[in-house]
């Protein structure tokens, strides 16, 4: 009794605690966003700015420490509050991110279903807006108050006063550029607290980042032709070539406005899906952009931007250790439909969502290339197992299919991977029913739903969502993917307390071909030692390490800049004949940045790994069995049907409709509850036509969500 009452007095303190860093993150985000709204004034510039400065500059900082306090510290300490915040949802309360209230969820609603946007709901068009108006407010401000003094400009220069608004004009998109910089790095983060915090996945968020991309890139290209315009009329075409070691550096600008160009042409979506490695590689170049954007702004504006740039390298370089581990792939299971399941050995102390994602690549295919594909198992029901599955539909997926099928595959497989990456919530609990959709490989999002919810309604006494999986497929064989709904081995679990509903359509067939589509190869592999289960990346408390490496590196970065500042910049400015230059302050800085973060994360990666190895040394010590196979055993291929209980009662669950496609109107429509969740993942009119239904007045209980991995 006392044991229950102390868990809930510490989760109802833990809730408290999570609400009040809320309320502080609320807080220092609104201060934040005021001096966005305010920097085109003149009251900023001309009052607020120079006393900030007055008070930061020292010789400690010099002019960076006011875009430092002012821009790159709130968005550096929200990051680490939302680790906090998160890490305490997971441990004491349930819940990682703040729940969706149902009472708001018509603000999820798509409001848009068509168009260059896609399906946009009420709440993404809102923030769109208030995005779109800062900037219109701020290229308004910058042009009013500098177009007030273009004449006294033009008079004292010689030139004309159109000339002198022209180059008003670029200066003043450049600014407002620097809004859509400075959100672009966040939506591909993709193990960021921010995107967590506000329940958005990486996969998800990617379209941000590709309007934000789109509305960049116009304004720099604007920018620059204005700037190119003003010095073809003004006889300063000389000014092309200019690398300014105090000012502004022209050439550093053309060389990142360049860089941005080349990524944005090869974004184009027929570029994108015909030669992804093209968009692949040449979206390297951000590196290039980002460098020579420092160097032509400067590194003291560049302070502006840098919060999201900041926060990605801290991601990026973590991925980038977590790939360097080669992964315990233990089995792989082949079915008639060209698809592959691969499972992999996993840390039993490993928990993740369902619909979570993994990237995953194969240094025999290529060693470069990497693709995302979601998790089918479930954290719970599979604690030492993690699986995906592989629909042979490209290049690289059908290389590995025809590696796996050949009658004499290898006995290991050396395979990298990224992740796993878990959405913020499993909010499709909340819902009375669960309404499924899916076009031939989107099933494999709700694979791991439906074993989730087998899994509680077995081993809780809460309610669960009845579900109907409405699937569609070209061919018969692709009904094979129903069979993975079960794991392959088999469950212990009761399945019939599971209210599944299937509804299956065979889209160009009008007969069922059933001879081989329950046949199921299976190859077993054989671990190397210098093989490691997939573990998190910074081990059960990524969160709190997380928060650490941000405060961390920027403390640690802080430290050294203002030692290197006051004394070797500081010395050089004023006690000789030369100044330090913009260029080399810059490359300074970055170089003490990347320096902070990689000595703070390596220092975090080694010590969680550490800890990971010393848990797994007994299992990796012993020849782990695996079903169907003896201890020590060699590469076994075997055809076989899957087991037969939980799947016969799949099978008895199943409606197939032959030579037909699903009609959505009719489905959707006549479900009844108060809370009907739907979940598309399919072909884009699938997504249309489902969030169409779903946003339509006569459907008030209907809950769209969108499942793409397309970009």
């Amino acid at each position: 009794m006392f044991s229950g009452f102390s868990e809930s007095y510490s989760r109802q303190t833990m809730t408290t605690v999570r609400s009040a860093i809320w309320g502080l993150i609320s807080v220092i985000f609104l201060g934040y966003m005021m001096i966005w709204v305010m920097m085109p004034t003149d009251t900023y510039y001309l009052h607020w700015l120079p006393d900030i400065q007055a008070k930061t500059s020292s010789t400690f900082f010099g002019e960076q420490g006011a875009n430092t306090l002012i821009h790159t510290f709130p968005i550096l300490f929200i990051a680490t509050l939302a680790c906090l915040y998160i890490h305490i949802g997971k441990k004491y309360v349930s819940g990682g991110s703040r729940e969706v209230n149902p009472s708001f969820a018509w603000w999820k609603r798509p409001l848009m279903t068509k168009g260059p946007l896609g399906i946009v709901s009420c709440n993404e068009l809102s923030l769109l807006g208030i995005l779109l108006v800062l900037m219109v407010w701020s290229l308004y401000s910058y042009l009013h108050s500098m177009f007030s003094y273009a004449a006294i400009q033009a008079a004292y220069s010689g030139l004309q006063v159109w000339e002198v608004k022209l180059q008003d004009t670029g200066l003043s998109l450049g600014l407002v550029g620097n809004i859509c910089l400075a959100l672009i790095f966040f939506p591909v983060a993709r193990g960021s607290s921010i995107l967590q915090l506000v329940g958005l996945t990486s996969e998800a968020s990617i379209k941000y980042h590709i309007w934000l991309g789109h509305m960049a890139l116009t304004i720099f290209t604007a920018h620059g032709l204005c700037y190119i315009i003003y010095w073809a009329k003004t006889q300063q075409l000389s000014q092309m070539l200019k690398w300014d070691k105090v000012l502004v550096s022209n050439v550093a600008g053309e060389i990142a406005l360049a860089s941005g160009l080349v990524m944005w042409v090869t974004s184009h979506k027929n570029i994108r899906r015909k030669l992804f490695e093209l968009f692949f590689y040449s979206h390297h170049l951000y590196i290039l952009f980002g460098v020579f954007y420092m160097f032509h702004v400067g590194i003291s504006s560049a302070f502006v931007i840098l919060p999201g740039f900041y926060l990605y390298l801290i991601d990026r370089y973590l991925r980038f250790l977590q790939s360097q581990q080669r992964i315990h792939l233990v089995s792989a299971h082949i079915l008639s439909c060209e698809t592959v399941e691969l499972n992999f050995f996993k840390n039993p102390e490993l928990s993740y969502a369902p619909r979570s994602t993994a990237f995953i690549n194969l240094p025999k295919i290529s060693k470069l290339q990497w693709h995302p594909f979601t998790i089918t198992s479930s954290s719970n029901m599979d604690p030492e197992q993690l699986s995906i599955v592989i629909k042979c539909e490209g290049n690289w997926t059908k290389k590995l299919y025809q590696m796996l099928s050949s009658p004499a595959p290898a006995d290991h497989l050396e395979v990298a991977i990224e992740g796993p990456y878990s959405p913020p919530s499993t909010c499709f609990l909340r819902h009375d029913m669960l309404v499924m959709i899916s076009g031939g490989s989107g099933i494999t999002p709700f694979i791991s739903i439906i074993r989730e919810i087998l899994f509680l309604a077995n081993t809780t006494n809460g309610k669960t969502p009845k579900i109907l999986l409405v699937c569609a497929f070209k061919k018969s064989n692709g009904l094979a993917m129903l069979d993975l709904l079960m794991p392959v081995s088999g469950t212990t679990f009761d399945i019939s307390r599971l209210q599944l509903e299937i509804e299956a359509y065979i889209t160009r067939e009008q007969e069922l071909k059933k001879e081989n589509h329950n046949l199921l190869r299976t190859i077993w592999f054989m671990p190397k030692a210098s093989d490691v289960p997939i573990s998190a990346v910074l081990g059960p408390n990524s969160w709190l390490w997380l928060s650490a490496i941000i405060s961390a590196s920027f403390i640690i970065f802080l430290l050294l800049i203002g030692i290197l500042t006051r004394y070797y910049i500081y010395p050089i400015d004023h006690n000789s004949n030369r100044i330090y230059t913009v260029p080399s302050r810059s490359a300074l800085n970055m170089f003490t940045i990347s320096f902070s973060i990689l000595i703070t994360a390596s220092a975090a990666f080694l010590w969680t790994k550490k800890h990971n190895s010393k848990e797994m040394k007994q299992i990796k010590n012993t020849d782990m069995p695996t079903p169907g196979t003896l201890p020590g055993s060699k590469i076994t291929n075997t055809d076989r049907e899957l087991e037969s209980l939980p799947h016969q009662s799949l099978l008895q669950a199943t409606k197939v409709h032959l030579g037909e496609r699903p009609n959505l109107e009719r489905i959707l429509l006549k479900c009844k509850g108060e809370s009907i969740g739907v979940l598309v993942s399919g072909p884009k009119k699938m997504r249309q036509d489902a969030a169409a239904i779903c946003s339509s007045s006569s459907s008030d209980n209907l809950h769209f969500e969108s499942i793409s991995f397309s970009w």
